[in-house]
């Protein structure tokens, strides 16, 4: 098929389906009440979507070499789709990851005029919460608040996911308390920019053995910590399944009393080609409106995992079965709204926190907030700092080095999310907290010279406290153990950690980044008992 035109069209809900009519005006936001959607007009909202981008991973992992290609720099590409997204019925998009240096406006202009919104991740493939080693730092926030700067000014953004599938077995639920923290403090930036009101959530893979501590872990403590909505990658309704049969109906009782909104970030099973949908019957039935507010489907581009509704080829696109069947399907459904004026909430107590054990290993306090000012503060005020041109490796053995040596040195950078204690600069990048251990090291052996030598690879500084750091600085402690509770003014720089993101004139985005994780690993190479003095002379 080729490539046509979009017209100026908007879209209007009435119970969920999608009227087109032409106009001007940008699509009203979608806003949040209780645990459903609405529009600003009172019409509830239910998400008829699709995931919409090729060849990119962004299930909690993380790569130095990642590329991927960002569809909303893609005019071209948006002017073939759209009419064919319209086609399906479609009323919002899913979209893994962006670069946000790109110009983004010309995709949403049509996606505007076409009805459709826009629920974006923050992440990407090399910028990301990895599971194997989770960190959450002043780096990332930068990042991420790159993405909510570039996409919050347009009013068809229905919200961002601060990650998905981060915590997917049981081996790894402590990455939860990092990603709560990225909900948190993105929730935080977003406010602070004084943007209007927009939702953070997850999304969640569906694993039984952790998917209910995960759903509470979100949803429990304070509102101001807690995820807007939230996500849930499911492919249980499989061919022709049925409610009870997919596990549909057990997953609709557990879900009965959450406190926001609840949706299937993906679904669409594909064991049973081609696909036919059925679920979607289900998805937007009386069962289910009261608790789920729809389902994004897995996926618009045919790739080699064959979850495609079209192949593409160039400015040719070809529809697959999964097309039609999932076009009918979605033809048919009409789901039942409620006003927002005769909903009446009733769901407002959120989940307990899950207890931790062996099978939840994420506390609920969670990891610092990623203030980069508290960081350049502590540097500022050291009187021993780590040179500034190591590499990765070389970080990595000054600081297993160091607490080896001596382990309150890095009390105010290391950090245990099962017991939910984190030193106050354990958000600061690799550079700033090798110099903060650097420092407490020297100060703990009475500023003697040789003390802030490393071979070299450290120095001694005039350190001073401006008046704007004293508050931060006495909020994090003289040994960094305490707790910094003032927010980041709102002014994110990307590249924090001396990293650059260099982009092609396709929108293919190549982000280099510090593996932080190497830095971790040395500050916990000490407590197996594996690093020793014998690995730098001083």
């Amino acid at each position: 098929m080729k490539s046509f035109g979009i017209a100026s069209i908007a879209a209007a809900a009435l119970s969920g389906a999608l009227f087109v009519t032409s106009v001007t005006a940008d699509l009203p936001p979608i806003v949040i009440k209780g645990s459903h959607f609405f529009f600003e007009n009172g019409t509830e909202f239910f998400i008829r979507g699709v995931a919409y981008q090729q060849d990119v991973n962004s299930n909690g992992t993380t790569s130095t070499t990642g590329t991927f290609t960002d569809p909303l720099a893609d005019s071209a590409g948006c002017a073939r789709d759209i009419p064919l997204l319209q086609e399906l019925g479609t009323n919002t998009i899913r979209v893994y990851a962006i670069n946000a240096s790109l110009d983004h406006s010309a995709c949403m202009q049509m996606l505007q005029d076409a009805g459709i919104y826009l629920l974006q991740d923050l992440s990407n493939p090399s910028s990301s919460i990895n599971r194997n080693d989770p960190t959450w730092t002043t780096d990332l926030f930068a990042d991420y608040a790159a993405v909510v700067d570039a996409m919050a000014n347009y009013t068809n953004v229905l919200g961002f996911f601060a990650g998905n599938e981060v915590s997917n077995d049981v081996a790894n639920t402590n990455a939860s308390a990092f990603v709560k923290a990225a909900v948190r403090d993105m929730k935080s930036y977003i406010k602070t920019k004084d943007y209007r009101t927009i939702g953070v959530g997850y999304a969640t893979n569906d694993n039984a053995d952790i998917r209910i501590d995960l759903a509470d872990y979100f949803n429990c403590g304070d509102a101001a910590d807690a995820i807007d909505f939230w996500g849930y990658n499911i492919y249980s309704w499989c061919g022709d399944s049925s409610y009870t049969v997919s596990g549909y109906a057990q997953r609709t009782a557990e879900f009965a009393n959450f406190s926001v909104p609840a949706f299937f970030a993906e679904y669409g099973c594909n064991t049973v080609q081609p696909r036919v949908f059925t679920e979607v019957q289900a998805i937007y039935g009386e069962n289910m409106t009261g608790v789920w507010s729809g389902g994004i489907v897995y996926m618009y581009f045919q790739e080699t995992n064959d979850f495609g509704l079209v192949t593409v080829s160039g400015d040719t696109v070809t529809k697959l079965p999964d097309f039609t069947a999932l076009s009918k399907q979605l033809a048919l459904a009409t789901p039942s709204s409620t006003n927002s004026a005769d909903y009446v909430v009733t769901n407002t107590v959120a989940q307990a926190c899950p207890a931790t054990g062996a099978d939840w290993s994420a506390a609920s306090v969670l990891p610092p907030i990623a203030n980069a000012d508290v960081c350049s503060c502590m540097v500022s005020s050291l009187s021993c700092t780590a040179a500034t041109d190591l590499s990765a490796n070389a970080t990595a053995t000054l600081f297993s080095y160091v607490c080896g040596l001596d382990k309150s040195a890095c009390e105010g950078i290391t950090t245990n999310s099962n017991t939910g204690v984190y030193g106050a600069y354990s958000m600061c990048n690799s550079y700033q907290q090798l110099s903060f251990a650097m420092d407490q090291y020297y100060k703990n052996q009475n500023k003697v010279s040789t003390a802030c030598d490393f071979s070299g690879q450290a120095k001694i500084q005039s350190g001073s406290t401006s008046s704007s750091c004293s508050s931060l600085l006495s909020q994090a402690g003289s040994a960094g153990t305490g707790v910094v509770t003032t927010v980041p003014t709102g002014t994110a720089v990307s590249g924090s950690s001396g990293t650059s993101t260099k982009t092609s004139a396709a929108g293919a985005v190549i982000v280099p980044r510090f593996d932080t994780g190497l830095l971790q690993l040395g500050a916990y190479l000490f407590a197996a008992g594996i690093a020793g003095a014998g690995m730098i002379l001083l």
